[in-house]
């Protein structure tokens, strides 16, 4: 079901915003507003990428897919909202593979006895995520070992990003042949785009839609942005809240719909690629470049979390390696990741500002 319809909520949060209206109101309308957004800039990078080759196209997806995350906290870290960035990326990494992925099963799963997916993704994204998990405990043990001023966050980034760049070689040129697409899952795709009844975008169309997009994701993160904190206050929630569940779930609102929609076709390597792939490269390529940007903007951000955060992406990835490691699900797995990422929720609801 195409999300397309939200796009009237663009005007309407800019109207808001300019007359000064409740700050829930611009929030929730800047937040509608931007989940088709993300919709439209997936399929730009997805029919542009048909031109440059399945390698370049790659890339293009691995990065232009983290393009309304890294916008909309590079807003936020533009006004030294430092912990709202940082609850946005636990959020991203949990709603993933928690939230996603368990929607996923559980609408996959139903009527199904099992599902199957390949065991060599979910065990290299289940590595990437304990990787990141690693680099997201150092800084936090660092301090409390040493309770020195002393940052090592700069460097692990840098770990980090390199990992990432890595896995994209291996994913997309030494291992592709593991890594790539079956004929099951291929056909799907197809099939599922050949119902769409959508023709192919020219190369100038493409560029032209994924600028656009672009520049309005931008206008629409300042408006989000500039009602945090005030539209939290308002409800009574916390921004750490608000970055962990609202802001997450509206960067990766057109993923988990698209990871919902493959499963429920059955094509489980699909939704656990985007489900899982999303939290890996939220962990080893947003999180390290909002490191580098925060540097480039005066206002430093380190990889210190929360020890409840810490612990959350933990368990978080201990779940999501455990419940895939024997490559198949059913949907009451689905229902143990939900029930997992519900449980977090309430402990960020209540946990003090």
């Amino acid at each position: 079901m195409s999300l397309n319809w939200l796009l009237v909520f663009i005007p309407l949060a800019v109207a808001l915003d300019w007359y000064g209206v409740n700050p829930v109101a611009v929030f929730v309308t800047s937040a509608l507003a931007i989940v088709p957004l993300a919709g439209l800039m997936g399929r730009g990078t997805e029919h542009l990428s048909t031109y440059v080759g399945p390698t370049i196209g790659g890339l293009l997806s691995a990065s232009l897919g983290n393009a309304p995350e890294l916008i909309i906290s590079g807003f936020a870290l533009k006004e030294g909202l430092v912990d709202v960035v940082k609850a946005s990326i636990t959020g991203s990494i949990l709603g993933n593979t928690l939230f996603s992925l368990g929607l996923s099963m559980i609408v996959g799963g139903w009527g199904r006895e099992r599902q199957q997916f390949n065991r060599t993704v979910a065990g290299m994204s289940g590595g990437l995520l304990s990787v990141a998990a690693v680099g997201l405990l150092i800084p936090a043990i660092f301090h409390f070992a040493t309770n020195k001023e002393r940052e090592v966050s700069l460097e692990i980034a840098i770990v980090l990003f390199v990992a990432y760049l890595l896995s994209l070689v291996f994913t997309l040129k030494t291992h592709r042949q593991f890594i790539q697409k079956g004929p099951e899952t291929s056909a799907a795709a197809e099939e599922s785009d050949e119902a769409s009844n959508e023709a192919p975008w020219s190369k100038p169309k493409a560029i032209a839609v994924l600028v656009g997009v672009t520049l309005m994701i931008a206008v629409m993160s300042e408006i989000l942005v500039g009602a945090i904190e005030p539209a939290s206050a308002s409800l009574g929630l916390t921004p750490i809240f608000a970055g962990v569940i609202f802001l997450a779930l509206i960067g990766n609102a057109a993923e988990a719909m698209n990871a919902v929609q493959f499963a429920r076709k059955d094509q489980m390597d699909l939704s656990l690629g985007i489900a899982v792939g999303a939290s890996t490269q939220v962990a080893l390529f947003v999180a390290p470049t909002l490191v580098f940007v925060g540097y480039l903007l005066g206002r430093p951000m380190d990889l210190h979390f929360t020890f409840f955060e810490v612990v959350a992406i933990v368990l978080a990835v201990n779940a999501i390696t455990h419940l895939t490691a024997d490559g198949e699900c059913h949907w009451m797995e689905g229902v143990m990741l939900m029930a997992v990422y519900l449980m977090l929720a309430i402990g960020f609801f209540f946990l003090p500002a």
